[in-house]
Protein backbone atom coordinates (compact mmCIF):
# COMPACT_ATOMS: atom_id res chain seq x y z
CA UNK A 1 0.00 0.00 0.00
CA UNK A 2 1.62 3.42 -1.02
CA UNK A 3 1.16 6.31 1.44
CA UNK A 4 0.93 10.14 -0.24
CA UNK A 5 3.49 12.50 1.39
CA UNK A 6 0.86 15.21 0.57
CA UNK A 7 -1.03 16.75 3.59
CA UNK A 8 -4.11 15.18 4.03
CA UNK A 9 -7.00 18.54 4.50
CA UNK A 10 -8.55 19.53 7.52
CA UNK A 11 -11.82 20.47 7.27
CA UNK A 12 -10.72 24.33 8.06
CA UNK A 13 -8.72 24.02 5.09
CA UNK A 14 -9.08 23.80 1.34
CA UNK A 15 -6.76 23.84 -1.33
CA UNK A 16 -9.00 27.05 -2.83
CA UNK A 17 -8.78 28.39 0.99
CA UNK A 18 -5.21 28.70 0.95
CA UNK A 19 -4.13 31.60 -1.25
CA UNK A 20 -6.20 33.39 1.29
CA UNK A 21 -4.67 32.22 4.53
CA UNK A 22 -1.35 32.40 3.48
CA UNK A 23 -1.95 36.07 2.67
CA UNK A 24 -3.25 36.26 6.24
CA UNK A 25 -0.35 34.22 7.60
CA UNK A 26 2.30 36.54 5.83
CA UNK A 27 0.24 39.99 7.19
CA UNK A 28 0.62 39.13 10.44
CA UNK A 29 3.88 37.32 10.76
CA UNK A 30 5.06 41.29 9.19
CA UNK A 31 3.68 43.02 12.18
CA UNK A 32 4.84 40.84 14.55
CA UNK A 33 8.14 41.76 13.10
CA UNK A 34 7.76 45.44 12.72
CA UNK A 35 6.29 45.33 16.50
CA UNK A 36 9.31 42.99 17.95
CA UNK A 37 12.01 44.68 16.18
CA UNK A 38 10.88 48.12 17.34
CA UNK A 39 12.82 47.13 20.42
CA UNK A 40 16.18 46.85 18.12
CA UNK A 41 15.94 50.95 18.10
CA UNK A 42 16.48 50.68 22.03
CA UNK A 43 18.95 47.88 21.78
CA UNK A 44 21.27 49.89 19.41
CA UNK A 45 21.04 52.39 20.99
CA UNK A 46 21.95 51.08 24.79
CA UNK A 47 25.25 49.05 22.95
CA UNK A 48 26.47 51.98 21.93
CA UNK A 49 25.99 53.28 25.52
CA UNK A 50 27.26 50.36 27.24
CA UNK A 51 30.68 51.01 24.86
CA UNK A 52 29.62 48.20 22.04
CA UNK A 53 30.46 50.51 18.46
CA UNK A 54 28.10 50.10 15.88
CA UNK A 55 29.56 47.01 14.09
CA UNK A 56 29.87 45.27 17.38
CA UNK A 57 26.05 45.76 18.28
CA UNK A 58 25.17 44.85 14.46
CA UNK A 59 27.35 41.55 15.25
CA UNK A 60 25.64 41.01 18.12
CA UNK A 61 22.12 41.23 16.52
CA UNK A 62 23.13 39.15 13.47
CA UNK A 63 24.92 36.21 15.57
CA UNK A 64 22.82 35.86 18.42
CA UNK A 65 19.39 36.83 17.51
CA UNK A 66 17.77 36.74 21.01
CA UNK A 67 16.22 40.17 22.12
CA UNK A 68 16.34 39.13 26.07
CA UNK A 69 19.97 37.67 25.99
CA UNK A 70 21.14 40.62 23.96
CA UNK A 71 19.91 42.81 26.59
CA UNK A 72 21.38 40.77 29.18
CA UNK A 73 25.13 40.71 27.71
CA UNK A 74 25.13 45.08 27.21
CA UNK A 75 23.51 45.14 30.03
CA UNK A 76 26.09 43.35 32.39
CA UNK A 77 28.76 44.49 30.27
CA UNK A 78 27.97 48.12 31.01
CA UNK A 79 27.65 47.63 34.04
CA UNK A 80 31.20 46.40 34.66
CA UNK A 81 30.24 42.97 34.66
CA UNK A 82 32.79 40.24 33.29
CA UNK A 83 32.30 39.06 29.75
CA UNK A 84 32.08 35.31 31.49
CA UNK A 85 28.59 36.61 33.71
CA UNK A 86 27.28 38.22 30.79
CA UNK A 87 27.44 34.84 28.33
CA UNK A 88 26.43 33.24 31.59
CA UNK A 89 23.31 35.49 31.97
CA UNK A 90 22.52 35.56 28.59
CA UNK A 91 22.93 31.40 27.97
CA UNK A 92 20.63 31.31 30.78
CA UNK A 93 18.00 33.36 29.17
CA UNK A 94 18.36 31.64 26.20
CA UNK A 95 17.46 28.22 27.46
CA UNK A 96 13.67 28.44 26.78
CA UNK A 97 14.91 28.69 22.92
CA UNK A 98 15.88 25.32 23.48
CA UNK A 99 12.46 23.69 24.78
CA UNK A 100 10.83 25.41 21.86
CA UNK A 101 13.16 24.18 19.47
CA UNK A 102 12.32 20.39 20.98
CA UNK A 103 8.84 20.66 19.78
CA UNK A 104 9.22 22.57 16.51
CA UNK A 105 11.70 19.78 15.79
CA UNK A 106 8.80 17.57 15.45
CA UNK A 107 6.03 20.01 13.63
CA UNK A 108 9.17 21.69 11.23
CA UNK A 109 11.00 18.21 10.59
CA UNK A 110 13.83 20.08 8.89
CA UNK A 111 17.25 18.06 8.23
CA UNK A 112 20.64 19.49 7.23
CA UNK A 113 21.77 23.30 6.78
CA UNK A 114 18.05 24.03 7.02
CA UNK A 115 18.17 22.99 10.53
CA UNK A 116 20.66 25.65 11.46
CA UNK A 117 18.66 28.07 9.90
CA UNK A 118 15.30 27.17 11.77
CA UNK A 119 17.54 26.94 15.25
CA UNK A 120 18.26 30.93 14.47
CA UNK A 121 14.82 31.80 13.92
CA UNK A 122 13.41 29.87 17.05
CA UNK A 123 12.18 32.72 19.17
CA UNK A 124 9.41 33.30 21.12
CA UNK A 125 7.04 34.79 18.78
CA UNK A 126 7.89 32.15 15.75
CA UNK A 127 6.70 29.43 17.83
CA UNK A 128 3.97 31.06 19.57
CA UNK A 129 2.37 31.75 15.72
CA UNK A 130 3.82 28.27 14.15
CA UNK A 131 2.11 26.26 17.37
CA UNK A 132 -1.62 25.60 16.30
CA UNK A 133 -1.84 25.36 13.57
CA UNK A 134 -4.67 23.47 11.44
CA UNK A 135 -1.87 21.62 8.83
CA UNK A 136 2.23 21.65 8.84
CA UNK A 137 2.18 23.93 6.16
CA UNK A 138 0.27 26.78 8.02
CA UNK A 139 2.50 26.10 10.45
CA UNK A 140 5.78 26.26 8.44
CA UNK A 141 5.03 28.87 6.99
CA UNK A 142 3.82 30.85 9.99
CA UNK A 143 6.99 30.27 11.69
CA UNK A 144 9.71 31.61 8.77
CA UNK A 145 7.12 34.31 8.13
CA UNK A 146 7.43 35.65 11.19
CA UNK A 147 11.59 34.58 12.54
CA UNK A 148 12.80 36.20 8.88
CA UNK A 149 10.41 38.99 9.16
CA UNK A 150 11.44 39.78 13.27
CA UNK A 151 15.25 39.20 12.15
CA UNK A 152 15.00 41.85 9.40
CA UNK A 153 13.87 44.13 11.16
CA UNK A 154 15.35 43.64 14.36
CA UNK A 155 18.52 43.89 12.47
CA UNK A 156 17.51 47.16 10.75
CA UNK A 157 16.29 48.56 13.59
CA UNK A 158 20.04 47.68 15.83
CA UNK A 159 21.73 49.47 13.05
CA UNK A 160 19.50 52.56 12.61
CA UNK A 161 19.80 52.91 16.59
CA UNK A 162 23.39 52.44 16.82
CA UNK A 163 24.12 54.79 14.29
CA UNK A 164 21.94 57.29 15.71
CA UNK A 165 23.64 56.78 19.67
CA UNK A 166 26.76 57.38 17.82
CA UNK A 167 25.69 60.88 16.11
CA UNK A 168 24.53 61.99 19.60
CA UNK A 169 27.50 63.96 21.59
CA UNK A 170 25.92 61.96 24.96
CA UNK A 171 23.41 59.75 24.59
CA UNK A 172 23.27 58.84 28.20
CA UNK A 173 21.08 62.56 28.46
CA UNK A 174 18.53 60.91 26.90
CA UNK A 175 18.25 58.40 29.78
CA UNK A 176 18.09 54.93 28.02
CA UNK A 177 19.99 53.45 30.57
CA UNK A 178 15.90 52.60 31.74
CA UNK A 179 15.30 51.41 28.31
CA UNK A 180 17.01 47.74 28.94
CA UNK A 181 14.95 47.02 32.39
CA UNK A 182 11.77 48.13 30.70
CA UNK A 183 12.19 46.07 27.81
CA UNK A 184 12.72 42.91 29.96
CA UNK A 185 9.44 44.19 31.66
CA UNK A 186 8.22 44.28 28.58
CA UNK A 187 8.70 40.58 27.34
CA UNK A 188 7.93 39.45 30.70
CA UNK A 189 4.92 41.00 31.42
CA UNK A 190 2.27 39.40 28.83
CA UNK A 191 3.60 35.64 30.39
CA UNK A 192 3.12 36.56 33.83
CA UNK A 193 -1.08 34.52 34.00
CA UNK A 194 -1.69 32.98 37.18
CA UNK A 195 -0.75 33.65 40.71
CA UNK A 196 1.74 31.03 40.60
CA UNK A 197 3.81 32.90 38.06
CA UNK A 198 3.45 35.97 39.60
CA UNK A 199 5.04 34.56 42.72
CA UNK A 200 7.86 33.00 40.57
CA UNK A 201 8.48 36.92 39.34
CA UNK A 202 8.29 38.84 42.48
CA UNK A 203 9.99 36.55 43.95
CA UNK A 204 12.80 36.46 41.24
CA UNK A 205 13.04 40.55 41.54
CA UNK A 206 13.05 40.62 45.51
CA UNK A 207 15.81 38.29 44.93
CA UNK A 208 17.79 40.60 42.50
CA UNK A 209 17.16 43.86 44.14
CA UNK A 210 18.43 42.26 47.60
CA UNK A 211 21.81 40.60 45.75
CA UNK A 212 22.70 43.99 44.13
CA UNK A 213 24.69 45.68 46.56
CA UNK A 214 26.27 42.59 47.83
CA UNK A 215 27.29 40.61 44.82
CA UNK A 216 29.33 42.04 41.25
CA UNK A 217 27.39 43.09 38.36
CA UNK A 218 25.31 40.72 36.61
CA UNK A 219 25.61 37.80 39.11
CA UNK A 220 22.28 38.88 40.46
CA UNK A 221 20.54 38.37 37.47
CA UNK A 222 21.85 35.10 37.41
CA UNK A 223 21.36 34.53 41.34
CA UNK A 224 17.29 35.62 40.86
CA UNK A 225 17.02 33.18 37.46
CA UNK A 226 17.85 30.36 39.56
CA UNK A 227 15.50 31.23 42.61
CA UNK A 228 12.79 31.57 40.16
CA UNK A 229 13.48 27.65 38.36
CA UNK A 230 14.16 26.03 41.83
CA UNK A 231 10.69 28.19 42.83
CA UNK A 232 8.87 27.20 39.96
CA UNK A 233 9.86 22.98 39.71
CA UNK A 234 9.15 23.07 43.68
CA UNK A 235 5.47 24.66 42.63
CA UNK A 236 4.80 21.67 40.20
CA UNK A 237 5.92 19.19 42.41
CA UNK A 238 3.64 20.31 45.07
CA UNK A 239 0.62 20.38 42.26
CA UNK A 240 1.69 16.88 41.02
CA UNK A 241 1.65 15.69 44.72
CA UNK A 242 -2.18 17.13 45.02
CA UNK A 243 -3.14 15.85 42.25
CA UNK A 244 -2.08 12.49 43.16
CA UNK A 245 -3.20 12.46 46.39
CA UNK A 246 -6.51 13.41 44.79
CA UNK A 247 -7.10 10.48 43.21
CA UNK A 248 -5.96 8.21 45.51
CA UNK A 249 -8.26 9.57 47.49
CA UNK A 250 -11.30 9.52 44.97
CA UNK A 251 -9.98 5.98 43.91
CA UNK A 252 -10.68 4.78 47.99
CA UNK A 253 -13.57 6.16 47.66
CA UNK A 254 -14.80 4.66 44.64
Amino acid sequence: MLVSNTEVETPGETEADWPRQRSALLRDSVGVGLAVGALGLSFGALAVTAGFTVAQSCVLSLLMFSGASQFAVIGVLGAGGSALTGAATATLLGVRNSLYGLSLSRLLRVRGARRVLAAHLVLDESAGMAMGRPTERASRLAFYGTGVAVFVFWNLATLAGAIGAEALPDPAVLGLDVASPAAFIALLMPRLRGPRLWAVAVGAAVTAVATTLVLPAGVPVLVAGLVACVTGLLMRRRRADAAGSGAGEQGREN
